[in-house]
């Protein structure tokens, strides 16, 4: 019997990250899960309670990305009520529910990780579930899943620091961010703008003043044309009724379309806690963050050329194939990323 995969999906970028590395895995049966829980409290508040809407467990998040998943035809089995598993891909290790702990378990980054708080120091020092940080500061710190595939060496430096044993961190690059010079040929009708990429924090339930975001913005545009994109996650109505109100008539706003290409083509890059920082990074753009320019700059997820998902896969096949437990495994794999060379004007992938 074919083996089965379940891919723990999150954001749309989680959910296009395990749809791509599913793909290449054809000879096991993928499935889908937005990520849960187990636990009864959580569970209540999710089924009985708004709380938990600014979440991936539920509300938008859940809805676009079960969306995501229904309009490519990929099996889906919320809560792992349909199947076993013989390997669990994860997209955050925030919430791992302890039945799936038996399984063999592989963490994949999506992107950016926030900036520690005070209550992320807080739930580190009492030892409360991670969750209760509000953010995704110790996301890939927890220890608890087999393996981690990290986005760079800065980053798995990161996640040791934070928690996560050494040897179980691979350097794999991340889809979505390994690739970003493909970028710079497009079509976006528009160029040489100050770029604004929002985020959302409020609807997270985090403070942010965002009246005096893009009154910062306007300032280091200095009267050259902006452009403001949206997280895919915001209230539209509001962050469009703020920015028109702030912002110079002829302001640019998108609510969708292909942030990377936007971005490709901006002069100057702004942003909040974003993972398309890293885009303006590679393709050298001057980018505004809230996180230090040469901490970003030594996180900065690697370029292989679009090879992380080939490279997730294959670790996904070897480990599922490997007769034994994890330190075993960990003892014995000679991790080797997929090789690129150009023949030809063309690109050839040699595994």
């Amino acid at each position: 019997m074919r083996k089965n995969i379940l891919f723990i999906t999150g954001s749309l970028n989680q959910a296009s990250q395990m749809h791509q590395i599913a793909s290449l895995l054809p000879e096991y049966d993928c499935w889908f899960s937005q990520i849960f829980t187990d636990s009864k409290f959580l569970n209540f508040l999710i089924k009985y309670t708004p709380l938990a809407n600014g979440t991936a467990l539920a509300g938008q998040f859940r809805k676009n990305t079960e969306n995501y998943l229904e309009s490519h035809n990929l099996q889906m089995d919320y809560k792992a009520q349909k199947n076993n598993y013989d390997l669990v891909v994860f997209c955050s290790d925030m919430i791992v529910p302890t039945r799936l702990r038996h399984n063999k378990t592989l963490w994949v980054q999506e992107g950016m990780i926030d900036k520690a708080t005070l209550m992320t120091h807080i739930v580190k020092t009492l030892g409360l579930p991670i969750a209760f940080t509000g953010n995704t500061s110790l996301n890939g710190s927890t220890n608890i899943c087999d393996i981690y595939c990290a986005a760079s060496e800065g980053y798995k430096a990161f996640f040791t620091k934070n928690g996560t044993e050494n040897n179980r961190i691979i350097v794999t690059g991340i889809p979505n961010y390994d690739n970003l010079e493909r970028f710079t040929d497009n079509n976006f009708p528009y160029r040489d703008y100050v770029m604004v990429a929002t985020t959302d924090m409020r609807e997270t339930f985090r403070h942010e003043d965002r009246p005096a975001f893009i009154k910062e913005a306007v300032k280091i545009a200095n009267g050259r044309r902006l452009l403001f994109k949206l997280h895919p996650n915001e209230n539209f109505e509001r962050a469009e009724r703020e920015i028109r109100q702030y912002a110079p008539l002829g302001t640019l706003l998108y609510h969708t379309g292909n942030t990377n290409e936007m971005i490709a083509n901006c002069s100057e890059l702004i942003t909040q806690y974003s993972t398309v920082v890293y885009t303006g990074i590679a393709l050298g753009k001057k980018v505004y963050s809230w996180f230090d320019g040469e901490q970003l700059k030594a996180l900065m997820p690697i370029q292989n050329q679009g090879t992380s998902a080939q490279n997730i896969a294959g670790i996904c096949r070897d480990y599922m194939e490997f007769n034994g437990n994890r330190k075993l495994f960990l003892k014995r794999y000679k991790y080797q990323a997929v090789a690129i060379y150009k023949h030809e004007e063309e690109l050839v992938f040699q595994a």
